[in-house]
């Protein structure tokens, strides 16, 4: 009896060391595809880095641009004050 017992506890070693390196082998081979997955995410996290920063400056041009333009239109829209010789010629054209 304790033969068969020793020999059913051998063979559960080895089936278990079997099976351990089958896992390990899967393992190994989806820790090779996340690493290559996360190298391309941080490549492209590279990328759209330089692209925020690109963007961000043309948004800072634009706004200093936007500024000049409405401080030449308020330059322009002085308002002159009527005479009440021009508003009775307004009227009765």
């Amino acid at each position: 009896m304790r033969k068969n017992t020793w020999a059913g506890i051998v063979v559960a070693v080895v089936l278990s060391f079997f099976l351990t390196a089958c896992q390990d082998t899967k393992t190994l081979q989806e820790n090779a595809q996340l690493k290559a997955q996360l190298a391309d995410l941080q490549k492209d996290n590279g990328q759209l880095e330089n692209n925020l920063q690109t963007v961000t400056a043309a948004r800072d041009a634009l706004i200093k641009e936007n500024e000049a333009l409405q401080a030449q239109i308020k330059g322009r829209k002085t308002k002159r004050p009527r005479t009440k010789a021009s508003i009775r010629k307004s009227r009765r054209s």
